[in-house]
C-alpha cells in the first residue's frame, strides 16, 4: 500500500499556512485619557504621530486620528492594532467645531490642546522628541493627556 502525498507545491502552501497561522501578531494598543476638558461643546482630536513631521497639529501627517465628542468628565482615545514603536500624541479641543484648531495673529492656539508626557514648552510647539513614548506590543499602554491653552 503505498501513500499519496500531495503535489509540492500544495504542500509548500499548506506549510506556509501553518507557519503563518503559528506566529503570533506583533500589534500594541495605546489608550489616552484626555482630562481638563472644559466643556461638552465641540469635539476632541486626538492625532498619533511615528515621526516628528506634523506633530503636534497636522491631521494629514498624522499616523491614526481620532474625533470624540468633548465631555468635561474626560475622554478616552484608543488606538488599537499599530505596530510597536515610538510614538507621540496630540490632542486638541475644537470647542467651537469648524474642525481645526483655532490660533490668534502669533500662531498660539486659542482652543485647548495638550501632548502626551503633558510637555509645555513656553513660547514654541513641543518637540516630537519631548512627547515621544515607547510603545511595545502586550498590555495597552495608558497615557494621560492634560488639556491647557
Amino acid at each position: 500500500m503505498s501513500i499519496r502525498r500531495p503535489p509540492p507545491m500544495r504542500r509548500l502552501l499548506m506549510m506556509a499556512c501553518l507557519l503563518l497561522s503559528a506566529t503570533p501578531s506583533l500589534a500594541a494598543e495605546l489608550v489616552v485619557g484626555v482630562t481638563n476638558i472644559r466643556s461638552a461643546d465641540g469635539t476632541i482630536g486626538c492625532l498619533l504621530f511615528s515621526a516628528e513631521r506634523g506633530f503636534p497639529g497636522d491631521p494629514a501627517a498624522a499616523q491614526a486620528r481620532l474625533s470624540l465628542p468633548a465631555r468635561p468628565a474626560g475622554v478616552t482615545c484608543r488606538f488599537t492594532g499599530i505596530a510597536p514603536g515610538t510614538y507621540a500624541v496630540g490632542v486638541s479641543h475644537d470647542a467651537n467645531g469648524n474642525g481645526r484648531t483655532d490660533t490668534n495673529f502669533f500662531g498660539i492656539p486659542t482652543e485647548d490642546w495638550g501632548v502626551s508626557n503633558n510637555i509645555r514648552p513656553g513660547m514654541r510647539a513641543p518637540r516630537f522628541d519631548e512627547a515621544a513614548l515607547p510603545v511595545t506590543e502586550g498590555p495597552a499602554w495608558r497615557i494621560e493627556v492634560q488639556l491647557g491653552r
